[in-house]
């Protein structure tokens, strides 16, 4: 059977950014208990599973605050439970702190890949957006990740940041490129509810619609001028010394509809077509609640709307290849439709959406596959 994804969520952050919605406390006395629980839940997979994995991402929240020793506790029981040959191993890091140590300790545990959560590169917008880093210090973040042998390195861009113009954005994307970033997530700043952003957006100087859509596709086209190849949504890889493009192996995993385990508060799974995740209470994973399920998963409108997330698309290959089948016509022909205005990019054997598709992807492609 096919390696299966393990995903952890690290439920600790030493404060909380205004705009972030993904679950996370500040209350870091819990850290023993949630790795012991976290070591235990690895065994009990194991056991009811029986799969070999072969990435490994720490998402949160922010990993990095649970401290080298309990990460290299938990990589080294995922290991014994999951096997991870030569797997992708990533870690999340706020850029802020002494990292030397931490990475060196990592590294040796056979961390490879750590994602940097930078957001921008000027200080009144890191400022605006409640962050504590400076931009120097994620240059230093990415210089320490490369001296400890971590030469993958992703970081973390915010695009529609109050006060943001193209040309702060641009010197954003530079200083990535000249820091050594292999990899670049650039995320549309969306407002959620249940946040200080949310509560107080009357205040908030946005740009529109119609600026954030400027910006999205003037950040995809400076990147690519900077040698970052658009794979995803929101995801550049440049091409290693190998010519291989450096995606995250984890997150393609998604988007292809292949199977994930994920671990700790409010983290997702997809196994042997059912979909269920834990409850966004980190109480409730300590007292040992089981899962919440989700439903069925894997079907045809979600595989082609997760594969249209990517800039390669749906194929007849890919779809011959999942369902047995010749991709359906009704998905060509309504894709067809929006060739000529440029949201559609047709191949010879599919389509895939273009830059500007990406912005209406949602509206595009229920369009397309209803």
């Amino acid at each position: 059977m096919e390696p299966i994804g393990l995903y952890i969520h690290v439920p600790f952050c030493t404060q909380k950014c205004p705009y972030c919605d993904f679950y996370s406390l500040t209350n870091t006395k819990q850290m023993d208990d949630y790795t012991n629980c976290i070591i235990n839940k690895l065994y009990t997979y194991r056991k009811n599973l029986n799969r070999t994995a072969d990435t490994l991402y720490f998402g949160g929240g922010t990993p990095s605050t649970l401290g080298a020793a309990r990460l290299g506790v938990i990589i080294d029981t995922a290991k014994n439970c999951f096997g991870l040959e030569q797997a992708e191993i990533t870690v999340e890091v706020n850029p802020s702190g002494q990292l030397e140590a931490f990475f060196d300790s990592l590294a040796q545990k056979g961390v490879n890949r750590v994602s940097v959560g930078m957001q921008s590169s000027h200080a009144e917008e890191l400022s605006l957006l409640g962050r504590t880093h400076t931009a120097k210090q994620a240059e230093m973040a990415v210089a320490a990740a490369h001296r400890a042998g971590i030469t993958n390195v992703s970081m973390d861009l915010m695009v529609g940041i109050q006060k943001q113009t193209e040309q702060s954005l641009k010197e954003s994307i530079a200083f990535c490129h000249d820091a050594g970033a292999s990899h670049i997530s650039a995320y549309l700043l969306k407002v959620e509810p249940n946040t200080p952003y949310g509560q107080y957006q009357n205040t908030l100087i946005l740009p529109d619609d119609d600026q954030m859509s400027d910006f999205y596709l003037f950040m995809v086209d400076e990147l690519e001028y900077r040698g970052y190849y658009q794979y995803e949504i929101s995801n550049f890889a440049q091409k290693d010394a190998n010519g291989i493009l450096q995606v995250s192996k984890h997150n393609t995993k998604y988007w292809q509809g292949k199977e994930y385990l994920g671990l700790g508060p409010s983290a997702h799974s997809f196994l042997n077509g059912e979909r269920f995740y834990y409850d966004r209470n980190l109480s409730s994973f300590l007292e040992g609640n089981q899962p919440i399920m989700d439903g069925q998963g894997g079907n045809q409108e979600e595989f082609a709307m997760l594969a249209l997330r990517l800039t390669d698309g749906l194929t007849n290959e890919i779809w011959q290849k999942k369902f047995q089948k010749p991709l359906p016509q009704s998905y060509v022909k309504k894709a067809q439709l929006y060739e000529a205005s440029g949201l559609v990019r047709m191949k010879e054997n599919g389509f895939a959406l273009t830059p500007k598709g990406f912005l209406v992807s949602n509206q595009l492609i229920l369009s397309i596959i209803e």
